[in-house]
C-alpha cells in the first residue's frame, strides 16, 4: 500500500470536520498539493471496516488523479467512534473474517463456532464489534445522510462551483446507490459490489451510475440483483452501466485482503476514472 508521501503526485491530506446530522463528523480529505482549489470532488464511502488505511489510500489515489477526495468516517457521528468500532478493533474483525470466511459475518452459528476457537480474551471484543456492526448496517438512512453531508461539504468548500461525484465499496456501494437516488446534485456515482438502489426509486436517479460486481457464482448475494436493476434502469431511460467480472469475488478492489483480484481491479479502476473524467472534470 502506498502512503500519501509515496504517491507520485504530492498531496495535501489530513483529517477535517464536516457538519453533519448528530454533530461534527471527522473525514479524511486529500487533493493535489500543487493544484488550486476548487477542484471537482469525489466522496469516498467506506467499506464495513470503516475509514482505514485502505480507504485513505483509495482517496489518495483519486486525489492524485486531480480531484478533491473526501472520505467521511461514518462510525464517528458526533466526533468519535464507539470503542467497539475503533480502527484496531475493526482490523481484528477483518482479520477474523479473512481467516474463517465471510460466512462468519452473516451466519451466527458459523460465527459462534469460529469464535469458540479463539482465546477468551479475543472472543469478547470480537463479539461486541460484530454486534455493533450489525446494528450500524441497519441504519442505512442515517448513513446516507452522513454521506450527503460530506457531498455538501465538498460543494461548499474544496469543490465550490465544481461537480461532485461519489464512489463506495461494499456497504459504501450500497450507500452510494442510495445517495444517487437521493441527492439531485450528484453528477456521478460509482458503486463497487454494493446492492443497487431499488427500481422504484430510479425516477430520482439523475447521476450517471456505474456499478462494478464480482461473478454471479463468486458474489451471488449482490450480483444476482444486478440484471433486474439494469433492466429497470434501461426502461426508465437512466444512465446506468454495470460491469460483472466473472472470475472476481466480492471485495476484489481491496488489495489488503485475500479477495483482491488484480485484473478486475485494474479494469474497474480505469472505468471509474473515465466516469469521473467525463462527468466531473469535463475538460477542466
Amino acid at each position: 500500500m502506498l502512503a500519501p508521501e509515496d504517491i507520485p503526485v504530492k498531496l495535501e491530506s489530513g483529517l477535517i470536520e464536516v457538519d453533519a446530522p448528530g454533530g461534527k463528523l471527522p473525514a479524511y480529505l486529500a487533493y493535489p498539493a500543487a493544484a488550486t482549489l476548487p477542484l471537482p470532488g469525489v466522496v469516498v464511502v467506506q467499506e464495513l471496516w470503516g475509514v482505514d488505511e485502505h480507504i485513505e489510500d483509495i482517496a489518495g489515489r483519486i486525489a492524485a488523479a486531480g480531484y478533491a477526495a473526501l472520505a467521511p468516517d461514518l462510525y464517528a457521528r458526533g466526533g468519535e467512534r464507539p470503542p467497539a468500532l475503533a480502527r484496531e478493533r475493526l482490523a481484528a474483525v477483518r482479520r477474523f473474517v479473512d481467516a474463517f470466511g465471510p460466512s462468519v459475518f452473516r451466519d451466527p452459528l458459523a460465527r459462534e463456532a469460529a469464535l469458540a476457537r479463539k482465546p477468551a480474551d479475543e472472543r469478547r471484543p470480537l463479539s461486541e464489534s460484530f454486534t455493533l456492526l450489525s446494528v450500524v448496517r441497519g441504519e442505512s438512512d442515517a448513513l446516507v445522510d452522513l454521506v450527503a453531508a460530506a457531498a455538501s461539504h465538498l460543494r461548499g468548500g474544496p469543490s465550490r462551483g465544481e461537480r461532485v461525484g461519489a464512489v463506495g465499496f461494499c456497504m459504501g456501494g450500497d450507500l452510494v446507490g442510495l445517495l444517487a437516488v437521493t441527492d439531485p446534485g450528484l453528477a456521478a456515482a460509482a458503486a463497487f459490489y454494493g446492492t443497487p438502489p431499488p427500481a422504484d426509486r430510479l425516477a430520482t436517479l439523475s447521476a450517471s451510475f456505474e456499478g462494478f460486481y464480482g461473478g454471479p457464482d463468486k458474489d451471488p448475494r449482490v450480483t444476482s440483483t444486478v440484471p433486474a436493476f439494469e433492466k429497470a434502469a434501461r426502461e426508465a431511460g437512466r444512465r446506468v452501466e454495470c460491469h460483472i467480472y466473472r472470475d472476481a469475488p466480492h471485495a476484489f478492489m481491496n488489495d489488503t485482503r485475500p479477495s483482491y483480484h488484480v485484473a478486475a481491479a485494474r479494469d474497474a479502476w480505469a472505468r471509474m476514472l473515465g466516469l469521473f473524467a467525463r462527468e466531473l472534470a469535463q475538460g477542466r
